[in-house]
């Protein structure tokens, strides 16, 4: 079995695959950079007990971070609980990308992933859309090149900025508005923030589109604010939870 870990930098994601790339348990936790590398060995243990598996069947583990804090602390729990060090997703590892940025290594191993999966199931040109503590977009061209992308501030972290900066606005949660022109305090927040979200993405989606003329361009989106945002776009936009997991999968095969 393959374990998957992607350390972001609001939640980690845990997933373990079996020998047949079916994904056995999908988890989350708090990403804490002040855990030990005990404390996170006995985090994933008790994952593994309450999902009803054994570690000591992991014949594998694929690390992605973009919390660099955490990372020594990770590979060193890893090392210990499952008897060998996983692989971790930089500089070194073959994922088939053509990375076309002036630093190659300044583009995030969540961002890689996304795109290695994305290539595994569309033609490109692909615009692929991750909805986590920053919205990460990022485009892929023929050739299996990944052209670069734009990084924004993610839903909830708008939505804290909005209510911490504003005194008489109040925390919210993201949720589906009941209608587009709101008719109280709350009802306002939810709906711009949501319409205008999804707003912003279609403006995106379309300037992109503009520099492929002629070319259907697939548009993939994952993230856990995904699923809000993207039923109130105009464009079509396929969303897939388990994008991110899915490219470390196929990472780990390209580097066994």
């Amino acid at each position: 079995m393959l374990l998957a870990i992607d350390v972001g930098n609001s939640n980690t994601s845990v997933g373990l695959f079996d020998q047949e790339k079916n994904l056995r348990f999908l988890a989350y936790l708090d990403t804490d950079s002040r855990k030990t590398a005990d404390q996170i060995s006995i985090d994933l243990m008790n994952l593994f007990t309450l999902y009803h598996y054994s570690y000591t069947d992991v014949t594998g583990a694929i690390l992605c971070s973009v919390v660099p804090p955490l990372n020594f602390m990770m590979e060193k729990a890893l090392t210990r609980l499952l008897g060998k060090p996983p692989m971790v997703v930089g500089p070194g590892v073959k994922t088939g990308l053509n990375i076309r940025l002036s630093v190659q290594t300044q583009v995030g191993a969540d961002i890689v992933a996304d795109a290695v999966a994305a290539l595994e199931r569309f033609q490109p040109p692909i615009i692929t859309i991750d909805m986590g503590t920053a919205t990460t977009i990022g485009v892929i061209s023929e050739g299996r090149n990944y052209e670069g992308g734009m990084l924004l501030p993610g839903v909830n972290v708008s939505l804290e900025a909005l209510s911490r900066r504003a005194a008489q606005l109040p925390a919210i949660s993201l949720q589906h508005p009941k209608t587009v022109i709101g008719k109280n305090t709350e009802d306002c927040m939810r709906s711009g923030i949501v319409y205008g979200t999804a707003g912003m993405l279609d403006g995106i989606i379309d300037r992109i589109r503009g520099e492929f003329p002629g070319k259907e361009v697939s548009v993939v989106a994952t993230g856990g604010n995904a699923p809000v945002i993207v039923r109130y776009c105009r464009n079509p936009i396929v969303y897939d939870k388990y994008l991110l997991m899915n490219g470390l999968w196929t990472i780990y095969q390209k580097n066994r």
